[in-house]
């Protein structure tokens, strides 16, 4: 029994809940004071080295949504029981786990080669993945900040192979579609926030995607949303450590390893 049932599909919150929380947890970000002391970048540096207003990285980010909703929708349908069989049986909670820790290697695998190839290939690094990257310092709004094409190649249909491939219900894939949609946006928010979850858990996180988008680590770190396997695994990792600045806030300095999160 979830809130939601009797009142919208499963396919419906699969559908619309990863777009209603990434606006919820981003504009949380957006809407927090400077927090100057736990800044990845001073806001100087942001104003200076974003290529891109804010305004346009919205209109962006709405695009892919559209495009996303749209893509969800239509395998939601396809994949939906015909009416008249009965309701899904959902699995087990241990079931669930596993299917989700599933869709998680298999998003984080096409994610990574898609991600890498864009970088590899000249022609698609200056035409379509740049677009991300003028975001020098990235912010918690401008996570799915794309070209419409990278939108839809990499995190679009990343996230449709994954619940295919893993064989999730759609009411599994509304947890993990929110949970990833989370990562992600915490991964760009460009903050290292005292007790932070994800930063405690997983390697790949906030400062570990903050050393991709400088222009020294532009070839490394390619992994997201939610582990280093693959940067690991191809030699693209890139350590790192985490120095206090003398304005203040850190800096994700590469060359050390920081200790517990290399």
């Amino acid at each position: 029994m979830v809130f939601w049932e009797g009142w919208i599909s499963d396919e419906l919150m699969g559908t619309f809940s990863p777009i209603v929380v990434y606006w919820l947890y981003a504009g949380m970000y957006q809407l927090l004071p400077p927090l100057d002391q736990y800044r990845l970048h001073t806001r100087k540096e942001e104003e200076q080295k974003n290529l891109v207003p804010l305004s346009s990285v919205i209109k962006g980010v709405l695009l892919q949504q559209l495009v996303q909703a749209t893509v969800a929708g239509l395998m939601f349908l396809i994949t939906a029981k015909p009416s008249g069989e009965g309701s899904i049986i959902q699995p087990s909670l241990p079931v669930q786990l596993i299917q989700i820790m599933v869709a998680m290697l298999i998003m984080d695998t096409w994610q990574y080669f898609i991600h890498r190839y864009m970088h590899q290939n000249k022609l698609l690094y200056r035409h379509i993945h740049s677009q991300h990257h003028k975001l020098v310092v990235p912010y918690a709004i401008g996570a799915l900040y794309n070209h419409p094409l990278e939108g839809l190649l990499l995190d679009t249909f990343g996230g449709a192979i994954s619940f295919l491939i893993s064989g999730m219900t759609a009411r599994t894939a509304v947890f993990f579609f929110c949970f990833a949609v989370i990562k992600t946006v915490d991964d760009h928010c460009g903050l290292w926030l005292p007790g932070n979850i994800f930063h405690i858990i997983f390697q790949n996180n906030t400062a570990y995607h903050d050393v991709h988008h400088q222009l020294h680590g532009t070839k490394y770190n390619y992994s997201q949303p939610f582990f280093s396997i693959w940067d690991r695994l191809l030699g693209t990792y890139m350590p790192f450590s985490l120095v206090n600045r003398k304005e203040g806030g850190f800096e994700a300095r590469i060359g050390k390893r920081l200790n517990g999160m290399s």
